[in-house]
């Protein structure tokens, strides 16, 4: 398979630039041939990602950035949503943690569905907060739906 470049994209850390990523990631993955559903469960997974960059990571005096890279591997796609901000992963994101299979609902940490929820529509989902905070989601191709 040829090497194929990512794909970069840096938005200022603010919600309406979100449609931008959402935009981007639409022709990316249509591009490497997911389907119209899978590219609406990524664009989910990934606006959540941006979301909390944005309501996080930064304070409102601060101007920060989010950097997003799209990475078309052999049959995958690799999103990373990455800021500079402060660590918001104080309620201890690891890709590791258990999910939300079992739990009830109210028994689930508050503010804390929304990698539950990136769990559920990708096929990977790791988080680094060493510097800021790095969200993975990796999607694989399944060939058994309508493609875009």
């Amino acid at each position: 398979m040829m090497n194929i470049a990512p794909v970069k994209l840096s938005i200022p850390a603010k919600a309406e630039y979100l449609d931008m990523v959402r935009a981007v990631l639409f022709a990316v993955a249509g591009k490497a041939g997911f389907s119209y559903e899978e590219i609406e469960d990524m664009k989910v997974a990934v606006t959540e990602a941006c979301s909390n960059a944005v309501l996080h990571a930064y304070d409102a005096t601060e101007a920060g950035d989010i950097h997003l890279s799209f990475l078309q591997g052999e049959g995958t796609l690799q999103i990373t949503v990455k800021d500079n901000g402060r660590n918001y992963n104080r309620i201890g994101i690891e890709s590791s943690r258990p999910t939300l299979h079992g739990l009830a609902i109210a028994d689930a940490v508050v503010g804390g569905l929304g990698i539950f929820m990136m769990q559920a529509l990708m096929d990977e989902v790791q988080v680094n907060s060493d510097n800021g905070t790095e969200v993975v989601l990796i999607k694989r191709l399944s060939r058994n739906e309508e493609m875009v």
